[in-house]
């Protein structure tokens, strides 16, 4: 019977255990190199290997994460990387960087691959595109809904994003840390721009608006809609949050793995009001349905954990504050007081009679040491709880249900054999003789056989085929400890070898040459017979296409019109898919292309001319590969946004830096700066003051 895997993540081991324990199906991990968290714990190569060790000794898969773009002098690293991966047995590796995909699927055919949502599948051709790729999975787009999910008829595994943290831009599409923060997110460091304050500026100035954490969102929770989305049969459901706590990690899995568990049971998913006050608690920053149900992704008001509702200030002095509790309250817990943004442990606790307590129940009023000098009355949540942390730190270790058969028949070798329904193991013994004096019981060689406390099982069923016969209870014991440690080493065996070479192979196609985005006809006119021109205006294109000029396609896909011997600059997997046989096509930037790999994977497609990322500074994959393209000059897209709840014209940060915005079927949010390299390549215009491309 097919069903939906629990997918969760791990920084660590400790929060691999809790989710294990918690009944994850799987579990995502990140090494030290190549994982878009770069700044979690991450595992070590022998962590790693631990690690895939605990997963399939308790029936767990484990997938890694190497989901970051790969520079040219990178690519010798990430194979290496790829073939330690593979003989160490991890179930998946989760990639983003085209090229290597190919390359991997050509070197390490049995490793499979899973493409990452920082590829940006959101419509049946990308996905088509992968699965001849020969990838097995897909991490769909966290835009699409549910509906259009639905509607994909791709015989590829997919995978999507069920709880935790959301990224406002399209996945994978965004340059707003690397060329304005300095780190990119597409190698893993991210620092979190949209989390950032920003202004509102439109043609008369400042605009106002609720909150000035303008493209800060909500935490993903779909609790209430896991029955939808289990009927859609999708493959996995993953939980967000590499760099969360165990605690966090656990309690989320042990939520849903109830509620799927429920679903599977023929039983509607109930959710319970303890669980949402719970997860609210760990983590929260407000929650939504986010895109899966079109539900609205933005909290504008503040990028940090809210917690859960804890009461209300009712009076504060200089030494005490006194809060009337809509929850009850433990020493240990922390709490943030709303309006003011404090927060605080609970070192002391006093009722409201003086006294030092551990507790205090709802309804009731706890008075607290004012170490923080707060000076109004105020809102109060709770936003971290002893009691919730301890229960979940006393989940108990996950067992493994295993069955004993026992031969033990006269002047016949003792055999006893153990099985986890899948492996079964045999071992043989002494030769039993008639008993002298003692005749071993069945009650004895279940009580011998079932001492597994320190093993990693219990027992289930246990039969015996006995005759009157002694054996020694050394000897059972020696069995039970043999079977059980062949079992383990059973479940998790790996026989996983490969040995390939690597060679680059230097091309000279690449010509430096001029061509430039437009944004209106008289940018065109004016650039006209001189260079290479791209035009996101169809009615443009259509006018001028016969005098080198390229129509650029939308970079968000749904709907793919029949073009036939068109010239066309193309931003997203679909459309390479969909036109590289029957047009010339130019592969865009956003295609995150910076190894040799990728341009030459593309070229052998079917693409012409590939658009290296602005992230690529170091041009040395220039020697070994097809014909290349770089932005030389203007303002790249940093953003591509589904919606966007304000209306502007920039977005202004606090260096009074001003990034321009650019409706349409989706939101653009542009660098606030030029480019400015020396050398041809494309050159970006913005408005009607930039015709100059002198």
């Amino acid at each position: 019977m097919f069903k939906t895997e629990l997918l969760s993540p791990a920084g660590n081991m400790k929060t691999l255990i809790f989710a294990i324990n918690n009944g994850a199906d799987a579990i995502y991990v990140g090494g030290k190199n190549f994982g878009a968290r770069a700044f979690a714990d991450n595992f070590s190569k022998e962590e790693l290997k631990k690690a895939v060790k605990y997963c399939h000794l308790y029936g767990a898969k484990l997938y890694v994460t190497a989901n970051t773009v790969v520079f040219e002098n990178e690519i010798e690293e990430f194979l290496n990387y790829m073939k330690y991966l593979y003989e160490i047995g991890v179930d998946a590796v989760i990639m983003q960087d085209l090229g290597m995909i190919n390359l991997v699927k050509n070197l390490i055919p049995d490793l499979e691959i899973h493409a990452s949502t920082q590829i940006n599948c959101h419509n049946d051709e990308s996905l088509y595109l992968l699965k001849n790729m020969k990838v097995k999975r897909a991490v769909l787009a966290r835009e699409m809904s549910l509906n259009e999910i639905k509607k994909l008829k791709c015989p590829i595994e997919k995978e999507i994003f069920i709880h935790g943290a959301l990224c406002v831009s399209y996945s994978g599409q965004c340059l707003f840390s690397s060329l304005n923060g300095g780190r990119s997110g597409n190698k893993g460091k991210c620092v979190g721009s949209c989390r950032l304050p920003y202004k509102l500026i439109g043609e008369k100035g400042e605009i106002k608006t609720d909150g000035k954490y303008l493209l800060s969102t909500k935490e993903l929770c779909s609790i209430y809609n896991i029955k939808e989305i289990l009927d859609s049969n999708i493959d996995s459901l993953k939980i967000e949050g590499r760099m969360k706590s165990p605690e966090y990690v656990g309690y989320v899995t042990k939520v849903y793995r109830r509620l799927i568990d429920e679903y599977y049971s023929n039983k509607k998913p109930q959710v319970k009001k303890e669980e949402i006050e719970n997860l609210a608690t760990l983590f929260n920053r407000e929650f939504t349905k986010g895109y899966l149900f079109e539900d609205n992704i933005y909290n504008i008001k503040t990028p940090n954990h809210l917690g859960s509702k804890l009461g209300k200030v009712i009076k504060v002095n200089q030494y005490k504050i006194y809060i009337k509790l809509d929850n009850d309250l433990y020493q240990g817990d922390s709490i943030r007081f709303c309006e003011s943004s404090k927060g605080m442990t609970i070192n002391k606790l006093y009722n409201d009679k003086g006294l030092l307590v551990n507790h205090i129940f709802k309804n009731e009023i706890a008075v607290l040491d004012n170490k923080i000098n707060l000076k109004n009355n105020d809102y109060v949540n709770k936003t971290i709880s002893k009691k919730l942390t301890d229960m979940i730190s006393k989940v108990k270790d996950k067992k493994i249900a295993i069955s004993f058969k026992v031969k033990a028949l006269v002047n016949k070798p003792l055999e006893i054999s153990i099985s986890d329904g899948i492996n079964t193991i045999f071992e043989k013994s002494i030769i039993l003789d008639k008993p002298k004096n003692n005749v071993t019981t069945k009650e004895e060689i279940i009580s011998k056989l079932n001492k597994l406390g320190s093993t990693p099982f219990y027992l289930k069923n246990i039969a015996i085929d006995l005759d009157n016969v002694f054996i020694p209870m050394s000897t059972l014991n020696e069995i039970r400890r043999n079977l059980c440690k062949k079992l383990i080493s059973k479940r998790c065996e790996v026989k996983n070898k490969v040995n390939f070479k690597y060679n680059k192979t230097k091309k000279t196609h690449n010509k430096e040459a001029l061509s430039i985005l437009v944004r209106n006809e008289k940018q065109l006119k004016l650039v006209l017979g001189k260079c290479r021109i791209y035009t996101e205006d169809f009615e443009l294109y259509k006018k001028y296409k016969n005098k080198n000029v390229f129509y650029k396609l939308p970079r968000i896909m749904h709907n793919f019109p029949d073009f036939q011997g068109e010239n066309l600059l193309i931003s997203e997997l679909g459309g390479i898919y969909k036109y590289t046989s029957n047009n010339y096509v130019i592969a865009d930037y956003p295609l995150n292309i910076t190894n040799s790999e990728t341009v030459n994977f593309l070229h052998n497609i079917g693409v012409k001319i590939s658009t290296i990322s602005p992230e690529v500074t170091d041009f040395e994959l220039e020697k070994y590969s097809y014909p290349i393209e770089k932005i030389v000059y203007g303002k790249p897209d940093l953003m591509i946004l589904k919606k966007f709840n304000n209306k502007g014209k920039y977005l202004k940060n606090k260096f009074n830096d001003y990034f321009p915005i650019i409706y349409g079927d989706y939101i653009t949010i542009l660098h606030h700066k030029n480019i400015n390299l020396n050398g041809k390549g494309r050159v970006l215009l913005y408005d009607e003051k930039e015709i100059n491309i002198n």
